[in-house]
């Protein structure tokens, strides 16, 4: 009976990712989880905004075709229009991609072809949320690196900031992500900068009747309007996600969202929808649940559409394929 209970257990797992575990590297490639950690501690000790930049960055590229790096494949004439220079991803951070290139370098000298991009992605997400004050959750290993790289299927898969709360839903439930699960993973806007031009027609000239979202405090509609009082001549002009603790993880934002601090349309939706509000509520009030249910999302989603054995490969560099694509 008991076998019986693992073995439908086992089936319930993605094959793909059932493959995965946290000791993967241990006998290939020893050195990796030191690596990783000591170039995470370097980088965000010299640029805090990496941790935010590299979440957002694994965000991307899990939630559009799954956790296996498409994100970092530059295009060229093979390849016209990879992931990377999509709309939506022209955006992330330069010193996100700069540390995983960094650590992929570092890994080919110490045990060279080994070690996946995507496999990197995950382990300096994981450390850096911890090291900037997040909870530590478990990462499974052994992802390979993807064969394609196509830049329209991210409009298509990444949630934005000016849909509905049903069409936001529906892009999480189209990866099979829970109403709470969303949440959770919503609250990685703990950490990490807007850029003002996201938000911008939350400030300025909102409406006939009002220069500003009248669901915005209104000290803080004033304040961002301060700050990005030239957006438009200088577009790399952005604000804290959380203006209380921006550099730490931890539950203020939903504490934010509640009082009128979100920058994004979505937050203020997040804050006011009968489905997510109370687990808004919630998470405000208990930083433990939130942190629960972040790690378990986080697990979830580093799993998502991973590519094993044929399926992928382990490139010699994170931004180029093995292989010549075909036309």
């Amino acid at each position: 009976m008991a076998f019986a209970i693992i073995f439908l257990l086992f089936l319930s797992i993605p094959f793909s990712s059932a493959k995965l575990n946290p000791d993967y590297y241990n006998a290939t490639c020893p050195d990796f989880a030191r690596i990783v950690r000591e170039q995470v501690f370097t980088k965000q000790s010299t640029v805090p905004a990496t941790a935010a930049g590299v979440l957002r960055l694994f965000f991307h590229d899990c939630i559009t075709d799954g956790c296996d790096a498409s994100i970092f494949i530059s295009s060229n004439a093979y390849n016209p229009h990879a992931e990377r220079d999509a709309d939506m991803n022209m955006s992330l951070s330069g010193d996100a991609f700069d540390l995983v290139i960094k650590i992929k370098n570092m890994l080919e000298l110490t045990c060279p072809g080994v070690v996946s991009c995507s496999d990197i992605v995950a382990q300096a997400t994981r450390d850096l949320v911890k090291m900037v004050g997040g909870p530590y959750f478990p990462v499974r290993l052994g992802r390979k690196d993807s064969l394609e790289s196509n830049a329209s299927k991210v409009a298509t898969s990444l949630p934005t900031q000016y849909m509905t709360m049903d069409d936001i839903i529906n892009r999480f439930a189209a990866r099979k992500f829970t109403v709470r699960e969303m949440v959770a993973l919503t609250g990685a806007h703990t950490i990490g900068f807007t850029h003002c031009k996201e938000f911008a027609n939350r400030i300025f000239n909102f409406s006939p009747t009002s220069q500003v979202d009248p669901t915005l405090h209104p000290k803080f509609a004033e304040g961002l309007r301060h700050v990005c009082a030239n957006y438009t001549k200088d577009p790399s002009m952005s604000a804290f996600n959380d203006p209380r603790s921006p550099s730490k993880f931890d539950n203020a934002y939903f504490g934010n969202v509640l009082k009128g601090l979100g920058l994004l349309r979505s937050d203020y939706l997040l804050g006011s929808d009968p489905r997510t509000r109370p687990i808004v509520e919630e998470y405000s009030m208990n930083e433990q649940a939130f942190f629960r249910d972040f790690s378990k999302a986080m697990e979830k989603l580093a799993v998502l559409g991973v590519k094993t054995g044929n399926a992928g490969e382990i490139r010699s560099r994170c931004d180029q394929f093995n292989h010549i694509p075909s036309a």
